[in-house]
């Protein structure tokens, strides 16, 4: 059964990790996929990999070079696809950056740098998209957020703000466009085994692995299949909510 079958669907942050395992994940359920990164190498990548799983030579895939963090660039980009395509019927904003540090020591770059990438880049991307949404009385809108979101982290404040205001952000957005048919909803992943992962030392791992009562890592795929839920008419009577995808680390 394909899901998304004929449906249009947008993901930033796209080629690699869980983007790229959602982009796939939807394009196996019938999609039309559009990636917005500024990675030119991974994006070839990934469009080839993307074509290689459709179930059909009519569905499209297209990439995009947007800095989601500039409200102009996302503007342009949302606007030339929907000429080229009519509409966009599901949104995924899943682009996000780190830049871990204790607060006395964080500095305003780095602050600033997470805000603008993490949540800036959701108000830019909701900004462009909602009004053809609402004149449609149709859409999706799916954000991934993250469990330190819900829970903080030391050394991470700019991380867990940036994510923190996702959630708001979208309850809020929910409310304004729920009477238009159009949900709004959050993942919120736990520890998932991506390279922003991968970087952390063994120790660093095994001290989280402590706060998973299934004792292990999650996956891409975990987190894109909740997202498969999220886009199709299997969760039309859902919004405004987070779902956590963290093996129980967050109750």
């Amino acid at each position: 059964m394909m899901l998304l079958k004929g449906r249009k669907a947008v993901i930033t942050g796209g080629t690699s990790g869980i983007g790229k395992a959602i982009a796939l994940l939807f394009a196996e359920n019938g999609a039309d996929i559009a990636i917005f990164g500024i990675d030119e190498n991974k994006a070839e990548e990934a469009v080839g990999d993307i074509k290689a799983v459709q179930n059909s030579s009519e569905q499209k895939v297209h990439f995009q070079l947007v800095d989601v963090s500039s409200f102009d660039s996302v503007e342009i980009a949302v606007e030339e696809l929907i000429a080229k395509w009519g509409n966009i019927d599901v949104f995924v904003n899943n682009a996000g950056i780190t830049k871990d540090n204790l607060l006395m020591k964080m500095k305003e770059e780095e602050w600033d740098a997470v805000l603008k990438v993490n949540l800036k880049s959701v108000y830019n991307t909701c900004h462009a998209i909602i009004r053809h949404m609402l004149k449609a009385k149709a859409g999706k809108i799916i954000n991934i957020a993250s469990v330190i979101g819900l829970m903080g982290n030391a050394a991470q404040a700019n991380y867990a703000a940036s994510k923190a205001g996702v959630i708001a952000f979208s309850k809020s957005l929910a409310q304004e466009v729920a009477s238009r048919n159009i949900t709004v909803n959050c993942i919120a992943p736990g520890f998932i085994k991506t390279q922003m992962t991968d970087v952390l030392s063994d120790k660093v791992k095994e001290e989280y692995l402590k706060w998973i009562p299934m004792g292990k890592m999650g996956v891409p795929l975990d987190v894109a299949k909740t997202a498969l839920f999220l886009a199709s008419h299997l969760s039309d009577y859902i919004t405004g909510q987070v779902i956590t995808v963290d093996g129980g680390m967050v109750m």
